[in-house]
């Protein structure tokens, strides 16, 4: 099965940790991989460092290439993953550091990733969707304009408020290198992810959405596990490919639905967050549903049973 698949060319979009489940479980598939990550975030880390020094969030970027390290020495991935808990540098990742020096050094983020690339032998590519300074705004359905991503993943406001739109300011451009890699992949899967933070802003970015809908590419969707407040409150997975088809416009060739509802216990520790699992009420020839919760005591997706669905799809 491995050795048939080797050589495909896949691209992964999305942000935060989902881009680093699928990437982590596809890796021993020896296929060619890609990630496009966002460019919206702007709180904790990422956000002090683009503040202070106007580069791009760093945050998504370090975990992506973590996640594609083929360095024999995993102290080096595990060092761009240390967080500082104490100090002036409370908060920040040794990786994000080292990407905003090395931007500093080059003058150039994208130089700074490709040398972080080749520090930690990355084994494929790790592209940002844009290189243009960008910000994420959302309208509430009660009219309410929240300028930020951090403000719309953590809500100061009353989370169960839908998203009637959200849009990015000042417009961004697609990366040529997320164009090029879009167009020869034979397969994009999208997300799992935070709906309107980490998946749906890089269809924002103009000419992203287009090259998506152009390239010839299986298109494979990943609905996440639970609903989050402030995003995605009481969604189904109905919910989350409506939103999806809208922001891209277009369907997906296939949907990875989660059929494995987490016990008791383990929902009532997401209630005090006000999240959900999300139920799997999408149907047809092209949904696929499965067992893909990892064991233990937090509800994530298992990056090899997650593998396991996405290349019987390749």
């Amino acid at each position: 099965m491995r050795n048939s698949l080797k050589g495909n060319r896949v691209v992964v979009i999305g942000g935060g940790t989902g881009v680093f489940t699928v990437l982590s479980g596809l890796r021993p598939y020896s296929l060619n991989l890609s990630a496009i990550v966002s460019m919206s975030d702007d709180g904790g880390s990422s956000g002090v460092l683009r503040d202070e020094f106007g580069i791009l969030p760093p945050g998504d970027i370090r975990r992506a290439m973590v996640a594609l390290s083929r360095h024999p020495n995993k102290m080096l991935a595990q060092l761009f993953s240390y967080r500082f808990s104490e100090g002036k540098l409370a908060g920040h990742s040794f990786g994000n550091l080292i990407l905003t020096a090395l931007e500093r050094s080059f003058g150039s983020f994208e130089k700074a990733v490709k040398e972080a690339s080749k520090m930690l032998q990355v084994e494929g590519e790790v592209i940002p969707v844009t290189l243009d300074n960008t910000r994420l705004y959302a309208e509430l359905e009660n009219g309410t304009v929240i300028r930020g991503e951090t403000n719309i993943d953590i809500p100061r406001h009353d989370g169960k408020l839908k998203i009637k739109k959200i849009w990015l300011d000042p417009e961004a451009k697609i990366n040529p290198n997320a164009k090029r890699a879009i167009a020869s992949a034979d397969v994009i899967v999208m997300g799992p992810g935070d709906l309107y933070t980490s998946i749906i802003p890089n269809f924002l970015v103009a000419g992203m959405s287009e090259a998506i809908r152009e390239s010839k590419a299986k298109k494979i969707y990943v609905c996440n596990l639970m609903t989050k407040y402030g995003e995605t409150h009481k969604f189904t997975a109905l919910d989350f490919v409506r939103k999806l088809e809208e922001g891209l416009k277009v369907k997906p060739d296939y949907i990875i639905l989660n059929n494995k509802k987490p016990t008791k216990k383990m929902l009532e520790k997401y209630r005090e967050e006000e999240a959900g699992f999300v139920v799997p009420d999408a149907y047809g020839p092209n949904v696929i549903k499965a067992d893909l919760l990892r064991s233990g005591t937090l509800i994530r997706h298992d990056p090899k049973k997650l593998a396991k669905a996405l290349t019987g799809l390749l």
